[in-house]
């Protein structure tokens, strides 16, 4: 059973649009390492459980995840809304956005669309941990050289983007250590 809180963990506030930035962040919704990857991993993972209080984990920190595909769809929207055509297709834009417009469609950078492949599902306790710590560590190294970018970037909300995606990563962290 799921309960929906009708506001974001952390709310969204982004003032100046940018689809550049916005190609790049698309990953962390529906690349092989993003949020809709880890929510379904968690939450089909939970079901062959042996130990219900794992499976117990697995669910929360299945559906913290799902909160962050929120909460960065959110972000993805905003960096794209109010665009001119000319924005679009400077910012190379274009071609996400004929078939999508400011839709938050779940794919790539790369543009390839979010596949269950992404995800392993062994049935098997120690196999489906181990992936969930090879996938958290994925998450940890892109998050790693996306604060090296920033460093050198001159995107604006760039900053509040890094401060969105380390939350998120502390609330999946503490899920992980309760």
């Amino acid at each position: 059973m799921f309960i929906y809180d009708r506001k974001l963990q952390y709310p969204v506030k982004i003032k100046t649009p940018n689809p550049a930035l916005a190609k790049i962040i698309i990953s962390q919704v529906g690349g092989p390492d993003g949020e809709l990857a880890a929510s379904t991993r968690y939450l089909s993972q939970r079901f062959s459980m042996p130990n219900r209080n794992i499976a117990g984990m697995l669910t929360d920190i299945g559906v913290e995840e799902l909160a962050h595909v929120e909460m960065i769809s959110a972000i993805i929207y905003q960096l794209t809304r109010n665009l001119s055509p000319e924005e679009i297709k400077r910012a190379g834009f274009d071609t996400y956005f004929v078939d999508h417009t400011t839709g938050v469609y779940p794919q790539a950078a790369s543009g390839t669309p979010f596949t269950t492949a992404y995800i392993g599902v062994k049935g098997d306790v120690l196999a489906d941990l181990h992936e969930d710590l090879a996938a958290d560590a994925a998450i940890t190294n892109a998050q790693l050289a996306k604060s090296a970018l920033q460093k050198n970037s001159k995107y604006r909300d760039f900053a509040f983007w890094m401060f969105a995606l380390a939350f998120s990563s502390l609330q999946s962290h503490k899920c992980n250590r309760s």
